[in-house]
């Protein structure tokens, strides 16, 4: 039984992970190109991507690679979109 559970746990790993990543990428990906970021809330991106940091550091210590991979991804595209939107939100409207 402990084989069927563990393959059964990697596998619900594996699709939450896959299903995570293809979440956030759209955002990330429409916000790289566009740099429309009117629609985002810079709190919600903040703790997207500090949950994402102590996801990927959880995964680490518990060697569990689905958890740390993913969290790896999807912190480094919170922090991208983080970033597009504090430059849109406080230094670009400085130069107008």
């Amino acid at each position: 039984m402990d084989f069927i559970t563990n393959n059964l746990t990697d596998i619900i790993g594996y699709t939450a992970s896959i299903c995570l990543v293809l979440g956030y990428m759209p955002q990330a990906i429409y916000t790289i190109r566009t740099h429309d970021t009117d629609g985002i809330a810079l709190p919600t991106f903040l703790m997207m991507g500090l949950g994402g940091i102590f996801f990927a550091i959880q995964g680490l210590l518990l060697e569990n690679w689905p958890l740390f991979i993913t969290n790896v991804i999807t912190t480094v595209s919170s922090a991208i979109v983080f970033g597009i939107k504090m430059y849109n939100d406080y230094w670009k409207k400085d130069k107008k």
